[in-house]
This record gives structure tokens, C-alpha cells and sequence, in this order.
């Protein structure tokens, strides 16, 4: 039985919603994860996503900022969310989904980014980010019986050497510090998740979801990162069939920095 979920750091939801539509229409996942959709629940557009067949939908929304939302085909149960650092950031969200006899927990995150410079004595955003991360050293993959898991989302570090552009220069860079790419490796570690963007790809090769708005021209400069990651529990690793980093979405009309990750799975 085919499944297939996309995670895209949309950027604004109601900004970009006409290539969410877009990329719907073409590309017709059954779970659709974005991160910052920068709203509050009621001015999220949800009726363009039940028009569309995605008639079940969580949010944990918030105020010009932030917000994450899961949007389905298939029944969402067990709602959650968790108060990261306990200052109340829209940044998680999961519930439960079933496919092909699974009982699946999905959690939807949008990490910190972390801001400019890599110091928590003269940057509280980054000492918010590591603080972040050491907090979701705890989440586990087999944390409930009987229930695989799959976390995806924008993380907010490129954790290998060939998931930026050059790793000798990014090394001082906010997303690719030591500090930050050592504790995402342990929180992969620690709670026994299965990196699937490189589960079928070799270290060596080169993996981009995001291109600054920076950039003159991204394609031309193609200095990108991988931000945007999918997770998942061991037993759904033999499962994937594919992932797609739809890179062409960067030149659509009025695009997010991200691009959509979707992975297919055969459960």
C-alpha cells in the first residue's frame, strides 16, 4: 500500500498559498507537514485544503510567527503539542495516523533557526536553538508500543559534510557549527531514528533543501543546505520506496526558501 508525506517550510501560508496548491494538485501527497505558516488558527486557509481532499487538519498556529501545520487525507487522532523550552513558540505538533494496519505517530517540527552568530553569550537565539536541540534528545522513535514513528520538518542544521555547499566555510555558519551538527547527530542517536534522506544516499553526495533569498541567482550560485529533514522509526526504514526534493519549486512565483521533501513509502 502506497503512502507518501511532503514536509515544506512554506514560509507563510496564506503568502504562498497558490504553489501549495500547486504542488498538491501536481504531486498529491497524503500528509502535507508545513512549518512556518506565520498565522493564527482562524486565519488559516483551510478551506483550500478540503477543496483539495485534505480534510483533516492540526495546526499549532501563532501570531506573525512560527506555526506548524498537518494537513491529511487520511484521520488525524491524539493531537499534540509540545511547549519546546517552555516560552510557548508554535514549533511541534503530532498525532496518530494509520496505513496498511500501522498505528504511526508523526511529529512535525520547526527548529529555531538560531540567528547570525554561533555564541549563546552574545546571541540568545542560538542558546535558544542549543537548548532546543538538548530538549529533543528525549524524543524516541519506539516511545509508544505498538506505534512506528516518523518525525520531518525544518531542522535548522545541515548535520553532514555534503548537506551544505562547503563544509570548511559553513563551519563558523549558524546551521552547520560543531555544537549544533553533534547534537542533532545524537538526538538521531539517542532516540534510535533512521535518517531517511541519506538512508539510499551516500555521505558523499551532495543534498540541498534550501537557497537563500540572498543569492542573486540560486540555481547559478546553488550554495545550498539541508534543513529540511524526514526521520523515521527503524521498522519503516525498509519501507521507503523514494525521496523527492522538488528543487524546481525554488524558481516558482513568489517561493519559499525551502522546497518540498517528500518521501513514498510502501506499507
Amino acid at each position: 500500500m502506497a503512502f507518501s508525506l511532503t514536509t515544506w517550510n512554506i514560509n507563510s501560508v496564506r503568502l504562498r498559498l497558490p504553489i501549495v496548491e500547486h504542488f498538491l494538485k501536481l504531486k498529491n501527497p497524503d500528509i502535507l507537514c508545513l512549518q512556518e505558516i506565520k498565522c493564527l488558527e482562524d486565519q488559516f486557509p483551510a478551506d483550500a485544503f478540503r477543496a483539495l481532499g485534505y480534510e483533516h487538519i492540526i495546526l499549532h498556529a501563532q501570531k506573525g510567527y512560527h506555526g506548524v501545520a498537518t494537513i491529511s487525507k487520511l484521520p488525524l487522532t491524539e493531537d499534540y503539542r509540545h511547549n519546546y523550552c517552555g516560552v510557548g513558540d508554535a514549533r511541534h505538533i503530532s498525532a496518530i495516523f494509520e496505513r496498511g494496519g500501522r498505528r504511526i505517530r508523526l511529529h512535525n517540527f520547526y527548529v529555531p533557526a538560531g540567528g547570525d552568530e554561533p555564541d549563546r553569550t552574545i546571541n540568545p537565539k542560538f542558546g535558544h536553538k542549543l537548548d532546543f536541540v538538548e530538549e529533543m534528545k528525549v524524543l524516541r522513535s519506539d516511545a509508544e508500543a505498538d506505534t512506528s514513528s516518523i518525525l520531518v520538518g525544518d531542522l535548522n542544521i545541515a548535520p553532514l559534510e555534503n548537506d551544505v555547499w562547503s563544509h570548511k566555510q559553513m563551519l563558523k555558519i549558524v546551521s552547520h557549527t560543531p555544537v549544533e551538527t553533534e547534537g542533532m547527530i545524537e538526538i538521531i542517536r539517542a532516540g534510535n531514528w533512521v535518517d531517511l534522506m541519506r538512508q539510499n544516499v551516500d555521505p558523499s553526495e551532495k543534498i540541498y533543501t534550501w537557497w537563500s533569498y540572498r543569492a542573486k541567482d540560486w540555481a547559478a550560485a546553488d550554495r545550498g543546505r539541508r534543513l529540511d529533514h524526514i526521520w523515521s522509526s527503524p521498522d519503516l526504514g525498509p519501507r521507503l520506496q523514494d525521496i523527492e526534493i522538488l528543487r524546481e519549486a525554488r524558481g516558482w512565483e513568489r517561493p519559499s526558501d525551502h522546497v518540498p521533501v517528500t518521501a513514498t513509502f510502501d506499507l
